[in-house]
């Protein structure tokens, strides 16, 4: 279901979470099953509902190395950085999906994993 617009495209609601687009030409199509990893409803926090809903693609596992940049893009050693397509939130958990499939998640004191969705 819509909700609204930015400027990039509609905001999508999907089992609870509000998908925004943050970068040009994305759609909802872009993430993929992702948004069916993630409920609201369900009270785990975002990797482990990953994890549990992800189990054929290997659930989720934290990938190390990256860097976060001031623009929220992610940085490997030497690859050019990955750009945010868009986001959404569960209660204090913060999540980005960007280019390649990778998937951020930030806790509310900062902290921050990395996985790859494919």
């Amino acid at each position: 279901m819509t909700i609204m617009r930015n400027a990039y495209g509609p905001v999508i609601e999907f089992n609870g979470l509000l998908w925004v687009p943050v970068h040009p030409g994305v759609t909802f199509g872009h993430l993929g099953y992702i948004p069916s990893f993630l409920n609201l409803a369900n009270p785990e926090p975002a990797a482990k509902q990953i994890d549990a809903n992800y189990r054929h693609g290997g659930g989720w596992t934290s990938f190390k190395g990256f860097k976060l940049l001031e623009d929220g893009s992610l940085q490997y050693p030497g690859d050019p950085p990955t750009r945010i397509l868009y986001k959404t939130a569960l209660r204090n958990e913060t999540i980005h999906f960007y280019q390649h499939q990778w998937l951020r998640i930030t806790q509310p004191d900062g902290s921050w994993e990395v996985c790859r969705l494919d």
